[in-house]
């Protein structure tokens, strides 16, 4: 994707919702960090649900450390890898309250050295909570970045690093949540929705879908012939 295009793509995501936000529920930024650990392998519906009632009690680490890990499970059962995931943020916990004073800090290497913080969880806290230009790659922006031809990368990190380099100011902090709903909504994994799709003429996915109940022009061909890559 050209460089025009590239502020062209964000422009119009950016007129379609000008102020994108994760759709994790939360009161503060500690609460952020536990939703975004918890939300591994769930929805973000999922795990709303399960925080609703946790988050209400729970505002800080010293309070997840007085609900304790069983306190924690009970809440969180809901969700896939509760086990583990309660076992992290315990863990979370304890390190905040011994190192951090109770805060989370505005550092991705000290949010990655916390149990259950990748660089994506890092990355999408910083960019919530304090602003930063970051782009954590999930499925969907992985999907987004590779279909439409805006960052290409057989990783996320390597996707991380082209949108980087090429998405655009006044875009930088925006971009992460517009790509994310984009893929969640509209670009589909099974069934990209381009006839509704705001950027489809900038895009440079092969099979788009262009007609609502159609299916993608890939899924059509004869055995035997290579399709499109996602």
């Amino acid at each position: 994707m050209k460089k025009d295009d590239i502020f062209e793509f964000f422009r119009r995501l950016a007129e379609a919702n000008p102020s994108p936000d994760t759709e994790l529920e939360f009161g503060n930024v500690y609460q952020l960090l536990v939703a975004v650990t918890l939300s591994a392998q769930s929805t973000d519906v999922g795990v709303n649900k399960a925080t609703r009632k946790l988050f209400a009690k729970v505002k800080t680490p010293a309070q997840m450390l007085a609900l304790g890990e069983e306190g924690l499970k009970a809440h969180i059962k809901t969700i896939g890898l509760f086990n583990s995931k309660a076992k992290n943020v315990i863990a979370m916990a304890e390190i905040l309250v011994r190192d951090h004073g109770g805060e989370v800090p505005a550092d991705r290497d000290a949010l990655t050295l916390l149990p259950g913080v990748g660089r994506k969880t890092a990355n999408v806290v910083l960019n919530c909570a304090f602003g930063a230009e970051t782009f954590a790659v999930d499925t969907h922006i992985f999907r987004v970045g590779n279909r439409t031809g805006l960052a290409r990368g057989k990783t996320p990190l390597a996707v991380e690093k082209q949108l980087e380099r090429k998405v655009p100011q006044p875009f930088r902090v925006g971009a992460h949540h517009w790509l994310i709903l984009h893929g969640r909504y509209v670009c589909k994994a099974r069934t990209p929705e381009c006839w509704r799709c705001p950027v489809v003429d900038l895009c440079s996915y092969k099979a788009k879908v262009l007609e609502k109940g159609a299916k993608p022009e890939a899924a059509k061909k004869p055995r035997g012939k290579k399709e499109s890559k996602p």
